[in-house]
């Protein structure tokens, strides 16, 4: 079997090893053999390494770019950014030398599928169905710009390490994944949202690179730095595992942390098709054949100030409160009034859950949509390009998380807003909202009869607009900041894991107490509370 590029192999009988997310290593299924990461890149190195003095070979039959064309004589200027062209006179084929000697050259490539009349007809099918669009009409009058490229991308194969977290949290997580066959662009000229709608690729289909896949094509030379191609993966590869990580955490504000610096990365070329006329922009996957169109018109996003969305939301509530109480026929004056209350507390409430939030200033930001083809995609069969049964999606493993658990790092799985949770923490804001009614169906055998809810009336003042915010603001961020912890074992079983308590009563934790006791000023404040509620206790118990 001939060994590809993307593959690790088994160092003992050489089949495609697999990666093993719990354990970060690479494992054969056939004979159990291990690979480690280091390992695994020193291999991919050593291919690279013969492929690219394979390719250097090979390559003496093209014609080296030096002002001009040897065959003829005639002077040869390269289009910008472009790789390799041939002589308009005598068509012999040139190839940039600084190309053949960048460490980015391409070992692999996807071969065009579909011809320049096809990525026409593919447009202009997607121009028809989206005739009330205005990129559509103007497009189908410009459609014979369409050209062929093949471009620059790096392609991402290898375990994804992230540190993740909600927005709206304290803590981060540390996150292990596998990402098999990313695609990041590395041209600097074409959008890379739009890019992005016309993928994926069939990367089965990846082949060794050739210098006869490119007879006739135009290639595009890499131009964005090594930093931004750095930034440009990490970002992209967290755009992918954002919405498993989302779904984990129970909220699409997810921050997202990407490190693939132990993932093997090879520069390929992919078949492009592209049109690109001042902010007109369209892309055809050469391969699948669909489109990705980029609107000509930016769409505004605003994001208000916290203070702002909490007044909003305020009113809101205030108004269907005071519909409610209409409805129910409650007079406008009565109404009006308990309304007012009511926004009195919803204020609170509101004002201290957004004052965290991410965008605490008005700010408009910009950005063009990307409109796509679908999923469907095309292949070539008898000759003839027809509509494939087959749906392309990205190649990733769900992410497993790690918690450092008695001293060492193990695979665990994370569970936030479970029911007994839930139920536990709304009873236990209940216990404290109604703690001196509690206290006082105690005092009095649970009769009912006795209790008076006006003793309590201090309390509630206090404890309904607190505890809604606890709930709201506290108790919610406490669930996520504190999940329960379920340890995966080595059979894939999970067992719940509970942390040792240490429960210590130093002289230091006495001598608070005894201080917040009998030391004034604080002796004061504790002593007037703890009479207050008690006071409240009895009255409510219905003493006189």
């Amino acid at each position: 079997m001939e060994k590809r590029i993307t593959d690790i192999h088994c160092p003992k009988c050489g089949s495609p090893a697999h990666f093993d997310i719990i354990h970060q290593r690479y494992g054969c299924p056939f004979c159990g053999s291990t690979v480690e990461i280091n390992e695994a890149r020193q291999e991919t190195q050593g291919f690279r390494r013969m492929r690219i003095e394979h390719l250097k070979q090979s390559s003496e039959e093209y014609q080296l770019f030096h002002g001009a064309c040897e065959g003829c004589g005639a002077d040869v200027v390269f289009e910008k950014g472009e790789a390799l062209s041939e002589c308009p006179f005598c068509g012999r084929s040139l190839v940039r030398r600084e190309y053949l000697n960048s460490e980015d050259f391409p070992e692999n490539v996807i071969p065009f599928v579909l011809t320049e009349k096809e990525a026409k007809e593919r447009l202009r099918q997607w121009c028809d169905d989206n005739r009330v669009r205005p990129e559509a009409g103007k497009l189908k009058k410009i459609i014979d710009g369409l050209r062929g490229f093949y471009l620059p991308y790096e392609l991402i194969n290898g375990p994804v390490h992230m540190r993740v977290g909600r927005m709206d949290g304290m803590r981060t997580y540390e996150c292990e994944g596998f990402i098999n066959g990313e695609l990041v662009n590395r041209s600097a000229q074409l959008d890379n949202l739009l890019l992005d709608g016309m993928e994926p690729f069939d990367l089965d289909k990846l082949a060794a690179f050739d210098f006869g896949y490119l007879a006739g094509q135009r290639v595009k030379i890499a131009d964005i730095s090594q930093q931004a191609l750095e930034e440009r993966a990490r970002q992209e590869t967290a755009e992918t595992y954002s919405p498993y990580i989302a779904k984990v955490m129970e909220s699409r504000a997810v921050e997202v942390k990407a490190d693939v610096s132990d993932a093997i990365r090879l520069p390929v070329l992919l078949p492009v098709y592209c049109l690109c006329r001042d902010d007109l922009m369209a892309a055809v996957n050469g391969q699948s054949g669909k489109v990705s169109v980029r609107s000509l018109k930016k769409k505004r996003f605003y994001f208000l100030p916290w203070w702002l969305k909490a007044i909003v939301v305020t009113l809101a509530f205030s108004l269907i409160a005071f519909a409610a109480f209409v409805a129910f026929g409650m007079d406008k004056a009565g109404a009006l009034y308990i309304d007012g209350l009511l926004t009195i507390v919803f204020i609170i409430v509101i004002l201290c859950l957004y004052s965290d939030t991410v965008h605490n200033d008005f700010i408009v930001e910009t950005n063009h949509e990307i409109y796509t083809s679908g999923e469907s995609n095309f292949t070539r069969r008898y000759g003839r390009l027809v509509p494939s049964d087959k749906v392309l999606k990205r190649k990733l493993e769900e992410p497993v998380f790690f918690e450092k658990l008695d001293g060492e790092y193990q695979p665990v799985q994370l569970r936030f807003t479970t029911p007994i949770r839930v139920i536990r923490m709304i009873m236990m804001c209940l216990i404290v909202l109604f703690l001196p009614v509690i206290c006082a169906l105690v005092i009095t055998g649970f009769d009912f009869g006795k209790i008076n809810l006006g003793g309590s009336a201090a309390w509630f003042c206090i404890f309904v607009p607190v505890v809604p915010i606890y709930l709201l603001k506290f108790g919610i961020v406490e669930l996520h900041d504190n999940p329960w912890i379920y340890q995966i074992r080595e059979d894939g079983t999970k067992k719940r894991y509970h942390k040792k308590l240490n429960i210590r009563i130093t002289p230091s934790v006495i001598g608070d107490i005894l201080r917040a006791l009998f030391i004034p000023p604080v002796s004061l404040a504790v002593w007037f509370g703890i009479i207050s509620f008690i006071v409240m206790v009895y009255l409510t118990a219905g003493g006189e």
